[in-house]
């Protein structure tokens, strides 16, 4: 099977140079970035490792996944932001899950021995939400095992899988409509846990209210969807 890796990037400056190093490229057939608009010296950094970098013509988060898809012809795919929230060491973790039967395979915040961002607070507001909006679709469309966090991004998918769920999400909702559209149609979904890291200079890009309604706008178009299709 080969393998690409694909690393999603938008002002990551501070974030990549830390983390380069511990990036296991040589496993991969294909490395490729995917720029976002970065204005803080991401795009040069990546080209000086010898790495190809494509920029988006539309942007958001949704968008880099398809043009990652795009610019790649592995078989298999995993999508990485260096930031700091994702651990490095469990990129060749999701490759075997993939390797051993998986459909996609998802580094989850919330399983056992996992550490999600906010776990050090008393109000952790962002991962209730997240588990929230993984428990009803856990309770509207799951066919196998309970999937614990359908929402994280890290996380690696057959292309074949990827291109049959025909994902049009822009925006960060781009993987839980993938998760959503997998237990419905019933495909493999394995996770491992994860430890969150901290985030790594720079604000994130995801605001949380726009980003929330927009799961909310694919939470309701999958429900609908499958009214549509159940309902005379």
């Amino acid at each position: 099977m080969s393998r690409a890796l694909i690393l999603l990037v938008y002002d990551e400056i501070v974030g990549s140079r830390l983390l380069f190093d511990r990036l296991p490229l040589q496993a991969f057939d294909e490395v490729l970035v995917v720029d976002g608009g970065s204005t803080d010296g991401s795009v040069e950094f990546y080209q000086s490792k010898g790495l190809k970098v494509v920029g988006q013509e539309v942007h958001g988060r949704g968008e880099a996944f398809r043009v990652g898809v795009r610019n790649t012809v592995s078989s298999q795919l995993v999508f990485y932001s260096p930031d700091g929230n994702e651990d490095p060491e469990d990129i060749l973790k999701l490759c075997r899950c993939l390797d051993e039967g998986a459909d996609i395979a998802i580094a989850s915040r919330f399983m056992k021995k996992s550490r999600n961002e906010e776990d050090s607070q008393l109000l952790r507001w962002r991962a209730w939400v997240n588990m929230a909006f993984t428990a009803i679709a856990n309770v509207l469309f799951r066919k196998g095992r309970y999937i614990t966090d359908t929402i994280n991004g890290f996380r690696a998918v057959r292309r074949g899988v990827f291109e049959a769920l025909n994902l049009n999400e822009c925006g960060f909702p781009i993987e839980y409509q993938m998760s959503i559209r997998a237990m419905k149609v019933g495909f493999n979904i394995v996770e491992i846990p994860t430890i969150e890291g901290d985030r790594l200079g720079g604000e994130s890009k995801c605001r949380s209210f726009p980003v929330g309604m927009g799961h909310l706008k694919v939470l309701w178009g999958e429900i609908k969807a499958s009214l549509k299709k159940w309902l005379p």
